[in-house]
């Protein structure tokens, strides 16, 4: 049975993964196939088994939580003079997208977009609110695994309407904030809200990246230590995952810089300062990532090399070896030949003298091998 080098198994681990990519999509947009702008269907995996509903409304002097809040009663906060915080949990049921689009006057696209779990990191600006697609990187507790999650915010005049996928984010410090009236959230606007909602994704993701990092830095040692087979796996998967937290970072960069430019009057000047600072991390995050990348290529040209160089360390081995055996098994094969008149068989010194030949020539193979370094 023929076995595959390491670079033809890691090019048909990535031609799975590609293929199994392109039929997911495939299988999940096919669905949208034929209908009209705006239709509202749920493009990915449904990740929780009811939509919830939350609802924080604040400002300076009071504060009110509710949980499990119906989307009919959230339209009654539209028009109050506190900052009212929509965070809606589930994105499979379209009925509860369309009555919040419906009773905040959001566009078809908008929801249609909401309900698209594959779109990229983008900021579309509309009359009534701002429109922003970011991707929710975390680490799944036990394994450690990277999941990546889609969070939608709509920025509008006094509230915020985030939508997310499953339950667990990287939000609850801020939910913190808010209920304790700790630093200048209770006396900002929506569009701080929102900020410090981009702020937490981003901050995010350096947790990730440290922890990417460490694996790296693991892998590096036992490539240089011992490249073993299973090594092998565990920098594909490590690529793997590289490759999807780029995809979720690259349009980060461009995703602020957009947000930074927008002359929406929902977004105030003071806001535009942190939001600077928000560009700077993105750049940040973004050139870590593409260190990182960098590390892995190198990671696997290092693997691939250690592996080369200790298959040729085997054949020089088998090869000297073989050389030294060469005139040993000639000498072996001449006087194994029958023939009856071969003087040097009725010689009484003959056995001693040709092993003494034989041990001679192969010390003296070795000696020359040893001066032309080959040893």
């Amino acid at each position: 049975m023929s076995q595959k080098s390491p670079l033809a198994l890691m090019n048909g681990l990535f031609a799975r993964t590609a293929n199994s990519f392109l039929y997911g999509v495939r299988g999940q947009t096919a669905r949208k196939a034929g209908l009209p702008p705006g239709s509202l269907v749920h493009v990915g995996e449904q990740k929780t088994a009811r939509v919830q509903v939350r609802l924080l409304d604040y400002n300076a002097r009071q504060f009110n939580e509710q949980t499990d809040v119906s989307p009919a009663e959230c339209v009654s906060f539209r028009s109050t003079d506190t900052v009212t915080w929509i965070d809606v949990v589930g994105l499979h049921d379209p009925a509860v997208i369309e009555k919040l689009g419906g009773d905040f006057s959001l566009h078809p696209l908008t929801q249609e977009d909401i309900l698209n779990t594959r779109q990229r990191p983008k900021v579309e600006q509309f009359d009534d609110y701002v429109y922003v697609v970011i991707k929710m990187l975390m680490l799944e507790p036990v394994r450690k695994t990277l999941v990546v999650e889609q969070v939608s915010l709509i920025i509008g005049a006094g509230y915020v309407i985030s939508f997310q996928e499953q339950p667990g984010d990287v939000f609850e410090n801020i939910r913190q904030r808010i209920r304790l009236d700790k630093g200048r959230v209770r006396r900002c606007g929506a569009d701080y809200l929102a900020y410090l909602l981009l702020d937490a994704v981003v901050d995010n993701y350096f947790i990730v990246l440290e922890h990417l990092g460490e694996k790296t830095e693991l892998l590096e040692n036992q490539v240089l230590a011992d490249p073993e087979g299973h090594i092998q796996h565990e920098i594909y998967l490590l690529k793997r995952e590289l490759m999807t937290l780029r995809k979720a970072v690259w349009p980060l960069r461009e995703m602020t810089a957009a947000l930074q430019r927008t002359e929406s009057e929902l977004l105030t000047t003071e806001t535009h300062v942190y939001l600077r600072d928000l560009y700077d991390h993105a750049v940040q995050v973004l050139d870590a990532v593409e260190t990182l990348r960098d590390v892995m290529s190198g990671l696997m040209d290092i693997y691939l090399s250690s592996i080369s160089n200790r298959m040729n360390a085997v054949m020089k081995v088998l090869t000297m070896i073989a050389t030294v055996f060469i005139p040993l098994t000639f000498i072996a094969g001449v006087y194994g030949m029958n023939f009856e008149h071969m003087p040097e068989l009725h010689w009484a010194w003959s056995y001693p003298v040709v092993m003494s030949l034989m041990l001679l020539m192969a010390l003296g193979m070795l000696y020359v091998f040893r001066r032309k370094q080959w040893l």
